[in-house]
């Protein structure tokens, strides 16, 4: 799609004054909320929502154990160190990550993953597979995640000045001791929640009893949030974090590779790596907006610091958004601008102090509008378009410069009672992608002869049914991202391009009853790169998936009692160059909350029920067994947790 830069960024201007316009001459209305932006709606569009209930059904320690049960979010395994998340199949690296709103960089390794968060605080997650919306923010080729953490006003209740909470696990093979404390309070529209989570333990054994070299815990995590908001809505909070996993991790040849088990011809040994995310964010909004007027103002600085064995590799963000959301007499229209400047470089970490070997950086501009409507009482409608600008500054001092637009829609018809239509398309620019940090330069110089900006093109249709305790959702979707710069590039080479494709289906049957629930979710994604399958070492790509189910099922025996758990079923693939086998994992729990002592829960767990030796299909290496042996996950795993609201 080829679209003259100057006149899309002046209609996109005016299109915005116009929704301004209108906004100011609509009436106002307090309205419900936009079917188009409902859960049930945005499910059938790829568009999940995990709430924080999901999250303590699951008792989440690691990202992988958020989207537990799930089938179109899938995790890698091993340590926090080298768990990356994909979506229908695509690395999150091609999705906008935010924490709380906060843009995040990607991964500074391969071998490691991407963002390294710890759930212990997390209030939701948010994930739009393919269809992100354009105040999404930029690069969203694939679509989003959005982390959001929670804030000391979820945790109290009503005026209650102080509380705190403190969560103890301990568990054998492996998951040793993990400690969350969290203190909170409110006065006089001030709050302030500080929290810090130290997990560690021993490297576990997979179901055949082999220990697993380098995948202890060993994580540290503190956050901080300080937040005032005055009577009338307008909020100001400021949040810190940091992340750190500095556990010692298998190496081979200088560098550690903790996505893998071992590799074949090499010796392992242990070497205490680093990965850690500090991040800082301040936001504006208006909670109670009256009129059209309702900002939103953010700014946020992260970095992830990697050390890998020989290198050293640090990705720094600097990310800002100004927006406001108009309230019109069907829905809202949210317009605005944002804003990234990002780096990566490398070190040579074998000398002291560490020499860098290069540096990267791209700066982003982008302008957006999103209306979100309710035409009728059976359509409703999302559509919006943004307009980037980016600048990119290659490690060999040379300068690219490129814009583009992006444009997405979506609608909801109601056919009757029980059956809802949905479908959506999108249009992404994608921009420049940083290469990978701790390799800027490494062994070559970088060249970057026919660096180019990439863009995705995705379309879903799907159907929902909802009958009293009964709801299914189906959908059909197709991502398509084109011209993907190398950003782990072969012999130096980031001008070299990949044409990446996920096309499949998602579906899932649940059943909501006063006693509990069961869901059934499955997905089968096609993912190819440059028209062959996808290998499971396509680094910042993706991986294989096929056919996964997940099983998620909860049952209150009494108001004290709730017995739950999860499972995941991948069946055989047979497309890539070696067959990956089928496996079932199922995760079991009890949950015992007292009526004597209400802020007291004791939960038992199980994890891998039936001690089952597998893989998981996200991991990397599953068909190179002539190289590598994959990452077995752990064994049956016992826990037990407590933990205490005071």
């Amino acid at each position: 799609m080829t679209i003259a830069p100057r006149r899309t960024a002046l209609s996109l201007l005016m299109c915005t004054a116009a929704s301004v316009s209108y906004a100011q001459d609509a009436t106002i209305t307090n309205l419900d909320t936009l079917r188009i932006e409902s859960l049930e709606a945005q499910a059938t569009l790829g568009n999940d929502q995990i709430t924080a209930e999901e999250i303590t059904d699951r008792n989440a320690a690691t990202i992988a154990d958020v989207f537990a049960g799930e089938s179109s979010v899938t995790a890698s395994g091993g340590a926090a160190i080298a768990q990356k998340v994909f979506v229908n199949g695509i690395e999150e690296s091609l999705l906008s990550i935010t924490i709380d709103g906060a843009r995040q960089n990607k991964s500074a390794f391969h071998h490691t993953g991407n963002v390294l968060i710890d759930p212990a605080l997390l209030q939701s997650v948010e994930v739009s597979a393919g269809l992100a919306p354009a105040d999404q923010g930029p690069n969203a080729l694939a679509g989003s995640i959005n982390y959001t953490t929670k804030d000391a006003r979820d945790l109290l209740e009503g005026d209650d000045p102080f509380g705190g909470m403190n969560t103890l696990t301990y568990g054998d093979n492996g998951l040793g001791f993990r400690n969350t404390l969290t203190l909170f309070g409110q006065q006089g529209g001030f709050e302030y929640l500080v929290s810090g989570t130290r997990a560690s333990g021993d490297d576990y054994e997979d179901g055949d009893g082999d220990t697993i070299l380098g995948t202890g815990a060993d994580l540290t995590d503190f956050m901080a949030k300080l937040a005032y908001t005055t009577e009338d809505g307008k909020r100001l909070s400021f949040s810190a974090s940091e992340t750190t996993d500095d556990g010692l991790r298998a190496s081979q040849s200088g560098f550690i590779r903790p996505d893998f088990a071992e590799v074949i011809g090499r010796d392992s040994e242990l070497y205490e790596a680093l990965s850690q995310r500090t991040s800082y964010t301040l936001t504006y909004e208006d909670e109670s907006p009256s009129g059209v007027f309702s900002p939103y103002l953010q700014l946020s600085y992260n970095e992830q610091a990697m050390d890998v064995g020989s290198l050293y590799g640090v990705n720094t963000s600097l990310s800002g958004v100004a927006k406001n959301e108009f309230q019109v007499n069907n829905g809202t229209i949210t317009a605005g601008f944002d804003f990234f400047h990002e780096t990566a470089e490398g070190y040579d970490n074998t000398v002291d102090p560490r020499t860098s070997s290069g540096s990267e950086e791209l700066s982003n501009v982008g302008l957006f509008v999103q209306a979100r409507q309710d035409f009728t009482n059976r359509l409703s409608a999302s559509y919006g378009m943004r307009y980037d600008f980016a600048s990119f500054d290659a490690a060999d001092g040379s300068t690219f410069e490129d814009d583009g637009a992006s444009v997405n829609g979506s609608v909801d018809y109601v056919v009757n009672g029980n059956w809802t239509l949905n479908a959506g398309v999108a249009s992404s620019w994608g921009g420049y992608e940083l290469g990978e940090a701790a390799l800027v330069n490494y062994g070559t110089d970088w060249t970057y002869d026919g660096l180019t900006a990439s863009r995705a093109n995705a379309a879903r249709i799907g159907v929902r049914y909802e009958n009293g305790p009964w709801a299914a959702k189906a959908a059909v979707f197709n991502t398509e991202i084109s011209d993907i710069n190398a950003v782990l590039p072969s012999s130096g080479d980031r001008g070299a391009t990949n044409d990446l494709t996920s096309r499949g289906f998602n579906g899932s049957v649940s059943y909501q009853a006063g006693w509990g629930f069961a869901t059934l979710n499955y997905t089968y994604a096609d993912v190819e790169v440059d028209d062959e399958t996808i290998a499971t070492t396509a680094y910042y790509l993706g991986r294989p998936v096929g056919h996964i189910f997940g099983l998620e099922a909860a049952y209150d025996v009494t108001d004290a009692l709730t017995l739950g758990g999860t499972a995941q079923i991948a069946l055989v693939n047979k497309d890539t160059v070696e067959e990956l086998p089928a496996y079932e994992v199922v995760n079991v729990y009890a949950s015992y909350n007292p009526a004597a002592m209400d802020n007291l829960t004791v939960r038992f767990d199980v994890q891998n029920l039936f001690d089952a030796t597998y893989a998981s299909r996200s991991s990397d290496g599953l068909d190179l067994s002539t190289r590598v042996v994959a990452l077995t996950e752990p064994g049956r795993t016992i826990s037990l947790t407590a933990s205490l609201k005071f």
